[in-house]
C-alpha cells in the first residue's frame, strides 16, 4: 500500500498524507487537490474505493428503433453523455427485426426501476398503434419524453425536427436551381414525420414549382426506409421524367444515387438528389450528399433537459418543441441541365461523363 500511496503521491504531485486523507474521505484537502488525486488514480488504473465512486441519480432507459441508420447511433451518443452528466445512467434499448419489442424493452426497464424513459422515432410516431401505453407510463407515474413524432393528448414533452419545412426548404433549393418535376422519396404514411414531410413537400411545389395538385401523386413514392427502398422508388420515378429528388433519410437519397447510375446517369449532371438528417460521413459520399441537418445535439439536449426536469419534479411543458432544420449545400445537387427531358420521353437517358477526382492532400 506504501508504494501504490507513493505512486499516485508522484502523480498528484501532492504528498502521501495528503492522498491517504483522500483516499479514506477526510475533510481537510482542497477541492482542486482531492481531485488531483482522483485523477492520479484513473490513470495509474487503480480503482477508487467504494466511498468516492459518484452514486448514479438512476437509470434511464433510451430506446431508439435501430443503430443501421447513422441518425439513430448520432442521437444516441448525444443522449447518453448528456444523461451522465447529469448523474443518470443510460441503458440502451435497440430494436432490430424480429426482435424485442418497444414494448418488451419497456417492461424490461419497469422492472429495473428506471427514473424515466426517452424513444426516439417509437410507436409514438405511428398513427397506426395504440398509444395507450404511453398514457399508461405517465399514469404510474413515469417520466417520458419522445423525440420525432407527436401524439397529441399524451402528456409528456415531445422533441421534433420540423419535418414540413425541411422539405420546403429541400424544394426551394432545387427550384432555385431551375428544376420543376421534383420527386419525393420517403417512408410509409402512416408515420407522423412522412405526414408532414408529404404535407411541405405539396405545398411547396405547388407555390414554387407551379406544378398543380393534379400532378403530384405521380411524383411521390412512399416505400420502405433504407437504401433499398430509396432505389427501388427512384427507379420508378426516373421513369417519370423528375430531374430532382427529395427523400426522407440519407439512406434513400444514396439508393437513389444508386439507381441513377445504374441507368447510365450522373448526380448531379442528371440528377439531383436532397437528403435528410446529414448522418455522419455524408460528407464524404460520392458525391458529397446534399441534405437537411436535423439539429441532432440540440435536440438531444432539450430532451435530456426536459426528462431530468419531469424526474426532479419540475414539470416541463407538456407540448411538441419543433427544432429548425438546416439546408447543407454539397455536390448531389446542381443546376437542371438545359436539355433536359420530361415526361414524354420517359426521363434523362444521357449520361453525361463524370469529373476527375480531385487529389487528396496528404
Amino acid at each position: 500500500m506504501r508504494a501504490r500511496l507513493s505512486d499516485i503521491a508522484q502523480q498528484a504531485e501532492v504528498s502521501e498524507a495528503t492522498v491517504s486523507r483522500v483516499l479514506n474521505d477526510r475533510p481537510g484537502v482542497a477541492p482542486e487537490t482531492r481531485q488531483a488525486v482522483l485523477t492520479a488514480l484513473d490513470v495509474l488504473g487503480y480503482e477508487r474505493p467504494a466511498r468516492l465512486r459518484k452514486r448514479s441519480a438512476g437509470l434511464v432507459g433510451l430506446v431508439v428503433p435501430e443503430l443501421d441508420n447513422p441518425i439513430f447511433p448520432a442521437f444516441a451518443q448525444v443522449i447518453e453523455s448528456t444523461l451522465a452528466q447529469s448523474g443518470f445512467t443510460p441503458v440502451l434499448c435497440t430494436q432490430t427485426p424480429g426482435g424485442v419489442t418497444e414494448d418488451e424493452y419497456v417492461e424490461m426497464l419497469l422492472d429495473r426501476q428506471v427514473s424515466g424513459i426517452v424513444f426516439v422515432s417509437g410507436l409514438h410516431a405511428d398513427t397506426a398503434a395504440n398509444h395507450d401505453r404511453y398514457r399508461a407510463l405517465i399514469a404510474r407515474p413515469l417520466s417520458v419524453v419522445m423525440i420525432n413524432g407527436y401524439v397529441p393528448g399524451i402528456a409528456a414533452p415531445f422533441v421534433s425536427c420540423d419535418d414540413r419545412e425541411a422539405t420546403e426548404l429541400a424544394v426551394a433549393h432545387l427550384v432555385a436551381l431551375g428544376h420543376r418535376r421534383i420527386g419525393l422519396i420517403t417512408g410509409p404514411d402512416r408515420f407522423v414525420p412522412v405526414q408532414r414531410r408529404v404535407a411541405g413537400w405539396r405545398a411547396a411545389m405547388e407555390r414554387l414549382a407551379g406544378l398543380p395538385e393534379a400532378e403530384l401523386d405521380e411524383l411521390a413514392e412512399l416505400t420502405l426506409f433504407g437504401v433499398e427502398g430509396g432505389e427501388a422508388a427512384a427507379g420508378r420515378l426516373l421513369e417519370r421524367g423528375v430531374t430532382g429528388l427529395v427523400c426522407g433519410s440519407d439512406l434513400m437519397a444514396l439508393g437513389a444515387i444508386r439507381a441513377a447510375r445504374q441507368r447510365g446517369l450522373s448526380v448531379p449532371g442528371d440528377l439531383s438528389v436532397v437528403g435528410y438528417d446529414d448522418s455522419p460521413l455524408m460528407a464524404f459520399t460520392d458525391p458529397p450528399l446534399t441534405t437537411m441537418r436535423q439539429p441532432v445535439a440540440a435536440m438531444a439536449v432539450a430532451a435530456v433537459r426536459a426528462l431530468v426536469d419531469e424526474i426532479n419534479g419540475h414539470a416541463a411543458p407538456h407540448s411538441e418543441y419543433l427544432f429548425r432544420p438546416e439546408l447543407v449545400v454539397r455536390g448531389s445537387t446542381a443546376v437542371v441541365r438545359r436539355d433536359a427531358t420530361g415526361p414524354a420521353t420517359g426521363g434523362p437517358t444521357r449520361q453525361r461523363p463524370t469529373p476527375p477526382a480531385l487529389p487528396v492532400p496528404a
